[in-house]
């Protein structure tokens, strides 16, 4: 750990979009941190990255050689779930704080591993991406349930659709193929960490999906471009969640809780949050106050979590991750057995 005027010094593994576009802007608007070394996935890459967005950082051929910089605090891990599990377990090993993109893991094992290692050395911050979807919001909700609002949840219903697959004549995009993405589907692992945030965890699965365009370019598609989930949530409230991505002119995605006393909507599109109880007409708007209003600052709460030497603790954690991980597990083994799959506690 630096002194208390030095900067904390960050190498980045994985320079791809949401690096370029989110994080590092949000990084370089600090003082207190300094990017100084870059590997991608080619040398050339890399320096390509830094000669636009880094002048004065190091592009390195290997992301194992960045970890061996021994002044480096933070490794910063952008890449796609395959290199998840492999950087991170390597970063703690080698004393330094992790920050990883999501999703966790290409599994469930991979994310118990990660887990696991983070356990061993607690005086190590490590904190995943949230996801965007319900952020503005996540306070109001968590209002409106922590006051019984809607009673007992009974029925939840999720849509995810949208059409980034829709065109059959595509390649396969990086999300489609397993060795890359692993077991996650389309918007399922996000979807279950806001779910799981605000309702508990999901106990029991069964899920069915469908390929519609099965070879892209010569490549086996076996990722589903369609995915229906039942599940029972650890509260008894039953639950459909239903994902796509091949819904021509799909509405916003949106999250509707049935309650005995009441429902809520929430309407991922616009942050826009309706509810009502029994009695009422109809759904009003919930208004997103000021003091409930949440924004995404992944990486200040990450850098903040680190200089405080554990006294704050960053969301999503990893054992945040390992939770909604069980769930992608559980619904690729539903869908490979055909039938219900308790995840077990």
């Amino acid at each position: 750990m630096p002194q208390r005027n030095q900067k904390l010094r960050i190498g980045i593994v994985g320079a791809g979009e949401i690096v370029r576009r989110r994080h590092l802007p949000a990084l370089q608007a600090r003082n207190d941190v300094e990017v100084v070394a870059v590997s991608n996935a080619s040398y050339e890459s890399a320096q390509k990255f830094c000669d636009e967005n880094l002048p004065h950082a190091t592009p390195m051929q290997n992301w194992a050689d960045l970890l061996a910089l021994p002044d480096l605090d933070i490794v910063w891990i952008g890449t796609p779930p395959y290199m998840h599990s492999a950087v991170t377990i390597s970063a703690l090993e080698a004393g330094k704080h992790v920050f990883c993109q999501a999703r966790m893991s290409m599994d469930l094992a991979e994310a118990q591993e990660m887990l696991a290692t983070a356990r061993r050395y607690p005086e190590l911050v490590t904190m995943l991406c949230p996801p965007p979807m319900g952020m503005r919001g996540d306070l109001v909700v968590k209002k409106l349930l922590a006051e019984n609002y809607l009673g007992r949840p009974l029925h939840v219903r999720l849509q995810s659709l949208a059409s980034p697959w829709i065109n059959p004549d595509a390649p396969a995009h990086w999300r489609q193929r397993i060795e890359i993405s692993g077991l996650n589907v389309l918007a399922l692992g996000i979807y279950v960490e806001v779910l799981q945030r605000w309702l508990g965890d999901i106990a029991a699965v069964f899920a069915r999906g469908k390929v519609i365009t099965p070879l892209r370019q010569g490549y086996e598609i076996i990722v589903p471009d369609l995915l229906t989930v039942l599940c029972e949530f650890a509260n008894g409230a039953e639950g459909v969640l239903e994902f796509s991505g091949v819904a021509a002119h799909a509405p916003p995605d949106k999250l509707e809780v049935y309650g005995d006393k009441g429902a809520m909507t929430y309407n991922f599109g616009n942050d826009v949050i309706e509810a009502g109880q029994v009695g009422d007409k109809a759904l009003h708007d919930v208004e997103i106050t000021p003091e409930l209003e949440r924004q995404w600052t992944v990486e200040d709460d990450f850098i903040s979590a680190v200089k405080s030497r554990g006294k704050l603790k960053p969301s999503p954690s990893f054992e945040d991750g390992w939770r909604y991980m069980r769930v992608v597990q559980a619904v690729a083994d539903s869908r490979a057995r055909n039938e219900w799959v308790e995840i077990k506690r």
